[in-house]
């Protein structure tokens, strides 16, 4: 079960939105530089996959607001998995994929990221996981989106992934409808931020679920959350009416924070109750 979201007193949003350098040059080995492009500052941030032995660059752009920069669960779900493609039977994951993989004659895993941002996940999960993945947000962040992931195209073009970009509005149907339903594994990484898109987050979820019909009985979500203030546990309380709700792994709190990212899972309640009926 969910490790319980406490009231214990709100940790400072801006000493923990955005891990500091040192933190991310020791979990991913990463660097990064700015350089000054048609007058707009970028960051640039190489991010090197252990278990592939090659580089993602990644491009932010700051100035632009907080979906074109790199969030501290980012690079959580980045090195598990780089932690699964090194030790694919021994990872927090493990489970997750095991029961993805049951049954689908070897055929690339199918995985949708929510609110992807930079991109940095989706991309990371193409190439080590061999997937076909659409990495989504915002209209106005899919350029940053679409930019990643042509530069790094030779990345997870050469393990056998495959990475599109699109918009998708959370609570809208229309959006969920053009993308489609057909997804064996939803990532999202620091997607628990604002407490009026709780709602719309979850409406998207349902959806993407087809709660309110048979519902894809192996379909997971992953998510790694920073929490960040007590207002987090109304989603929490919401999201385990509708989905059983497991902690897969706990980070230990950074230098000069209390907490450290978790990742949770999800499956559909009504999903449960079809595997075990089946």
């Amino acid at each position: 079960m969910v490790n319980g979201e406490s009231d214990e007193d709100e940790t400072d949003p801006m000493t923990v939105l955005l891990q500091d350098e040192a933190e991310v040059e020791i979990r991913l080995t990463t660097s990064s530089v700015v350089v000054d492009e048609d007058a707009q500052r970028q960051r640039l941030q190489e991010n090197h996959i252990r278990s592939i032995d090659t580089t993602v660059v990644i491009r932010q752009l700051p100035s632009q607001g907080l979906s074109f920069q790199l969030w501290p669960a980012a690079t959580t779900l980045v090195t598990l998995l780089d932690q699964l493609r090194s030790h694919p039977t021994n990872s927090p994951l493990s489970p997750i994929l095991s029961a993805l993989s049951n049954g689908q004659d070897h055929r690339p895993p199918r995985i949708l990221e929510l609110g992807s941002g930079t991109g940095l996940v989706g991309i990371v999960a193409a190439a080590t996981l061999s997937a076909n993945v659409t990495v989504t947000d915002l209209p106005h962040v899919i350029p940053n989106l679409q930019f990643n992931a042509d530069m790094n195209s030779h990345v997870w073009g050469r393990h056998g992934g495959t990475v599109v970009a699109a918009p998708l509005r959370w609570g809208e149907a229309q959006d969920v409808e053009l993308i489609g339903r057909e997804f064996d594994l939803i990532l999202a990484s620091d997607v628990v931020y604002h407490d009026h898109l709780y709602e719309p987050l979850l409406r998207t979820l349902r959806m993407l679920f087809s709660l309110d019909g048979a519902g894809n009985k192996k379909m997971a979500f992953v998510m790694a959350h920073l929490r960040r203030w007590k207002k987090d546990s109304a989603f929490f309380r919401k999201a385990k009416k509708l989905f059983q709700v497991e902690t897969l792994h706990v980070d230990c709190p950074p230098p000069g924070s209390r907490v450290g990212v978790v990742t949770y899972s999800f499956r559909g309640k009504s999903q449960i109750l079809n595997n075990n009926a089946s």
